[in-house]
């Protein structure tokens, strides 16, 4: 994608209401789909999809072909329409953020963007939030005020502990029984085992599952000049540490359990992305319809 200009995140998360920032969100990347490569696909995104190996050619679109260089199917009637499940993390540990917003401001902006580009598409959207559990579940919908729902669930702020992504995600998964497209928004700083089980019962029942990781750059570099004070929002435990003797093994600890995740997700033919929460949201939303075009 060519370099573009997109808002900076800090400036956007400045503007109160959610649901403006989301439609800001919405016009950059409109106008960045206008001056890239995906210019002229912009009203096909709910009639189409990428052809794949398997496919028949006859169903081929060449004209979408020749505007496109790339290869289309026709969607058939019971393809068209998506049902997508938002799952948001909502536990204490996405309260942190070093550069005047938190993680949980960020997410859930992007939850709402994703939202309005979904049910812009005409397809169906469901939120679930949670943290030791599930805290609250919007069925997957399209219909007048669903929106306007799932913004009133994003704008109530964090207030659960611990984390628990094995719980909520089971939960989920006996919610839902028709396929669906699974969005999972966390910054997965807990222990993965339940997640890597959860997640290969949701592959298993053939759910496309897309994982998006969000961390604030201090928890990406732990670039603190001088000895800090940390508190654990989710276990309340306090900590005094030099970063010169305790970021080497901060850092091995943190790849490690990116690496983790990412082979876990990989496993699942689960689409995994690690977001900095300073990465303009306009970037993401354009890889996250890149995921829905395939």
């Amino acid at each position: 994608m060519p370099s573009l200009a997109f808002l900076d995140p800090a400036a956007l998360m400045r503007v109160k209401s959610l649901e403006l920032r989301a439609r800001m969100v919405m016009e950059g990347f409109w106008k960045g789909l206008h001056r890239s490569p995906y210019h002229g696909f912009s009203v096909e995104f709910s009639e189409y999809r990428p052809y794949v190996r398997g496919d028949d050619p006859r169903f081929l679109d060449w004209k979408v072909m020749a505007r496109t260089d790339r290869a289309y199917l026709k969607k058939f009637e019971d393809e068209t329409n998506l049902r997508a499940h938002l799952l948001l993390d909502r536990s204490r540990s996405m309260t942190y953020g070093s550069g005047g917003y938190t993680k949980a401001d960020y997410s859930a902006t992007l939850a709402a963007t994703f939202a309005y580009f979904l049910m812009g598409q005409q397809d169906a959207v469901g939120l679930t939030t949670f943290d030791r559990g599930i805290d609250s579940h919007l069925p997957a919908r399209n219909r007048p005020g669903q929106l306007r729902q799932i913004l009133l669930q994003l704008e109530k702020a964090p207030a659960g502990e611990s984390t628990d992504l094995g719980a909520a995600m089971k939960g989920l998964h006996e919610l839902i029984r028709k396929r669906s497209f699974i969005v999972l928004l966390s910054d997965l700083l807990a222990p993965i085992d339940d997640l890597e089980r959860q997640i290969g019962y949701f592959a298993a029942a053939r759910h496309e599952i897309a994982v998006f990781q969000f961390l604030d750059p201090r928890e990406l570099d732990f670039d603190f000049d001088k000895a800090t004070h940390f508190r654990d929002k989710e276990s309340g435990r306090d900590l005094f540490v030099d970063p010169a003797t305790a970021k080497a093994g901060y850092l091995g600890r943190l790849n490690s359990h990116l690496e983790a995740i990412r082979k876990l997700c990989a496993k699942n033919a689960a689409t995994y992305r690690l977001v900095p929460t300073n990465e303009p949201l306009e970037q993401v939303l354009f890889e996250f319809v890149n995921l829905r075009r395939g």
